[in-house]
């Protein structure tokens, strides 16, 4: 269903039409004519595992535009908007697979901000969130693991174990998206913490520094033989 015939059901508010009419025309006019440098700069093995110049170029446009941070309903550190008005920005940044990052709106971070923003304590939030807020780093959320069929998150197994005042995890996660980019500084992991609760309430989610020692990511993953380089789907 097209955006058009989407508004005549669902009517977007002035600011969404405002933001969806930049952001239109900036994918168009900025981000898919530059698709053939990102094409090249991911095809040479001396660079596909580092970020284009280009893009933080065009995210550093984005972002003096005000076209930045849009899938964030809070006002304070987002565009404000709904779930209904945002979705037909996302819409339009699906043309590319390079538009979503320009505009700070790329998973896993979009989801990994929001678990920040509304659960983290203020401390928990001070080394990350304001620099994942304004595009400075990267994260990765680790569920899935190789061992257990990962889809259902009662599966999950990875031990996180209490030890004085640190935990100890010990296990492998891999489809850990946006872990192989150089960016990547913060793992939101998520394992067993209470083995013997009820199968809804053993986990927890842990943030781990990604220079955590013991942290090593071991390989990229390919579906259909495509890495996803700079970013990665990876073991770790």
């Amino acid at each position: 269903m097209s955006t058009e015939r989407n508004a005549t059901l669902f009517p977007f508010s002035d600011r969404s039409r405002e933001l969806q009419s930049a952001v239109a025309g900036f994918v168009a006019q900025r981000i898919v004519p530059a698709e053939i440098a990102f094409h090249a700069h991911a095809a040479d093995p001396q660079t596909r595992w580092t970020i284009p110049p280009l893009l933080e170029s065009l995210k550093a446009e984005a972002k003096a535009r005000g076209l930045w941070n849009l899938f964030l309903p809070d006002p304070m550190h987002g565009a404000g908007l709904s779930n209904l008005d945002y979705a037909p920005i996302a819409e339009l940044t699906g043309r590319s697979l390079f538009a979503p990052e320009v505009f700070n709106c790329s998973a896993p971070d979009t989801g990994n901000m929001e678990v920040l923003l509304h659960f983290a304590t203020p401390e928990q939030q001070a080394p990350w969130l304001p620099r994942l807020l304004a595009g400075e780093i990267r994260s990765a959320f680790a569920m899935t693991e190789p061992d257990v069929a990962s889809s259902d998150a009662t599966n999950i197994a990875l031990p996180i174990v209490r030890d004085g005042d640190e935990f100890v995890i010990n296990g492998r996660k891999w489809w850990t998206t946006g872990a192989g980019d150089p960016r990547c500084e913060l793992l939101i992991v998520m394992g067993v913490t209470d083995p013997d609760a009820p199968a809804h309430r053993r986990q927890s989610m842990v943030l781990v520094p990604m220079a955590t020692p013991g942290v090593r990511v071991l390989r990229p993953l390919t579906v259909f033989g495509y890495d996803d380089a700079p970013h990665g789907h990876v073991e770790i």
